[in-house]
């Protein structure tokens, strides 16, 4: 089984010792201390994690975080390669290359494109259908958001109507499954994708909050 979300996880680990933990990051607010900080608790603890599904929770959940990432940053990034802990089911390769690949490939490329020397990498065509498929089952959720409705076309792999229109008519969305994945997750200002629609259409998809959030 190729493991595409654990080399994903490597790469991210590599580029975290390259840049050091004061570095930008395309997360909102994140130097990448932050983002190591959240990855670390997203798989090892649970107890924290819970606040970013429930208020309740959130403060302690923004307190603890923020602790980690003040911390022994080498010590952190050990721990987010070294991957989830064997009682969690992340750990599991087939569940992890499941729940794992977008989740490091996306922070992998928000720390590689905050920084002023980025450029696209080159993925193997393996990668890129790894990332098509996985967009494909998520791309409901990630354009539920849009008010108008989006059809994914990545050239040679595929096509996917993502969403039907709502309030506009449809733009086509083209590029290659990776950088498709990133605009779906909100990355559209360093995505390099082509619009296809009304110009008021675009401009509307363009401006809409996509993603989880």
């Amino acid at each position: 089984m190729t493991r595409h979300a654990w080399s994903e996880r490597q790469l991210l680990c590599d580029e975290l010792e390259r840049v050091g933990p004061d570095a930008p990051t395309l997360c909102e607010g994140w130097e990448t201390r932050d983002l190591a900080a959240h990855l670390f608790v997203r798989e090892s603890r649970p107890d924290l994690s819970i606040g970013a599904y429930l208020p309740t929770f959130a403060g302690r959940l923004e307190r603890e975080q923020s602790t980690l990432a003040q911390g022994d940053y080498d010590a952190l990034v050990s721990r987010v390669r070294a991957g989830a802990p064997r009682w969690n089911p992340l750990s599991l390769p087939k569940v992890d290359e499941v729940a794992n690949l977008v989740e490091y490939f996306v922070h992998h490329e928000d720390i590689r494109r905050a920084q002023p020397d980025w450029s696209p990498r080159e993925l193997p065509e393996e990668l890129q259908r790894a990332l098509w498929a996985a967009l494909r089952r998520l791309a409901r959720l990630m354009f539920r958001s849009s008010p108008t409705g989006v059809v994914l076309v990545a050239p040679g792999i595929g096509r996917h109507a993502a969403k039907l229109p709502d309030a506009h008519g449809t733009v086509i969305l083209r590029g290659d499954p990776a950088e498709l994945v990133l605009f779906a997750y909100g990355r559209g200002d360093h995505a390099e994708v082509q619009f296809e629609g009304r110009a008021d259409d675009v401009v509307a998809l363009r401006e809409s909050r996509l993603g989880l959030g």
